[in-house]
């Protein structure tokens, strides 16, 4: 079969085509073949090394496909399903042996592509707005690059639950997005301050809860948009890894909670997981979410995926596909 492989740490141009077996499933794994394939971020930590895996690997978290054959003691699946599923690396395939408990069946109604662009960033949004910081109506909360893959699916995901969202984006057709999406108000950070607009927005009070994707670039502005004993949390590193920083720091700017969670750490079971992802899936079928696709590319253009996607140019979801 093809698959992506990076054989030395690095930039997308290490993101090589080649030749491999297809795996076989091992006991409590299905084998999966893939239709669509999600490009997110944490590919690229992957790739670059900024993340562990050791090298050669097959990079991607996220994929959509139908059941070609299951291992031993696999049960409640049939050969021919259609699955999706968003936490085993080893997407950039025709063919991923995946672990049984991470794998969802699809409603009829979800094609493959809406699938392989739902799973890891919609179940990212989910735990994100129901339980690292579960909003409320009252609730204010900042959503940075919130035209992205992710963002979008943060910004509905919060006006589901009644909260006021203010997003940030880089460009006034990112921003016409992001209001499209549902966000109340929409900063364009490369025109406007966006602690000051944030603290205009809310008389000086501050928002509630920062959700931050992008790391480095906005880690101060952050933590100076929050009220006090508000919640910052630090999910992803697009701009690089947030700087160390003395804990002294966050009673300076409010007695401010901290958290950098995982997509891993809110599915550690099949009940958690399903819980979220049958929520994302319950809600592209009713259409209360919905997922915008930005472009897909074939497998062998991997590299210029990722080059699109760490170069901040995209709105919505990459897709690769064999």
């Amino acid at each position: 079969m093809k698959a992506i492989l990076v054989e030395q740490h690095g930039g997308p141009e290490r993101l090589a085509l080649k030749d491999v077996p297809v795996p076989q499933p091992g006991r409590g794994e299905v084998l999966v073949k893939i239709a669509s394939i999600g490009v997110n971020y944490i590919d690229t930590y992957h790739r670059s090394g900024l993340y562990p895996a050791e090298p050669p690997f097959t990079p991607g978290m996220e994929a959509a496909g139908t059941i070609e054959s299951l291992g031993p003691g696999v049960e409640g699946f049939t050969l021919g399903d259609r699955v999706a599923y968003g936490m085993s690396r080893g997407a950039y395939a025709e063919f991923a042996a995946v672990p049984a408990w991470q794998v969802v069946k699809l409603p009829d109604s979800v094609d493959f592509r809406t699938a392989a662009a739902a799973m890891l960033q919609g179940m990212t949004a989910h735990y994100l707005t129901h339980s690292t910081f579960p909003l409320e109506p009252g609730h204010t909360c900042l959503v940075h690059a919130a035209a992205g893959g992710t963002g979008l699916l943060i910004v509905q995901m919060a006006k589901l639950r009644g909260a006021r969202v203010i997003g940030t984006a880089g460009t006034l057709e990112k921003a016409r997005r992001a209001r499209e999406a549902g966000a109340d108000e929409v900063i364009v950070y490369t025109e406007q301050d966006f602690v000051a607009e944030v603290k205009r927005i809310t008389d000086g009070r501050g928002v509630d809860v920062v959700y931050d994707s992008v790391g480095a670039a906005t880690w101060e502005g952050s933590l100076n948009s929050l009220r006090p004993r508000g919640m910052m949390v630090t999910f992803g590193n697009a701009s690089g890894p947030v700087p160390e920083f003395r804990p002294l720091l966050l009673s300076q700017k409010g007695s401010l909670f901290l958290t950098r969670p995982t997509l891993f750490h809110y599915c550690t079971n099949r009940e958690e997981l399903l819980t979220r992802a049958e929520a994302v899936l319950g809600w592209i079928e009713s259409g209360d979410l919905k997922i915008r696709i930005h472009r897909v590319y074939p497998l062998s253009e991997a590299a210029q995926a990722h080059r699109d996607l760490e170069g901040r140019q995209t709105s919505g979801k990459l897709l690769l596909e064999p």
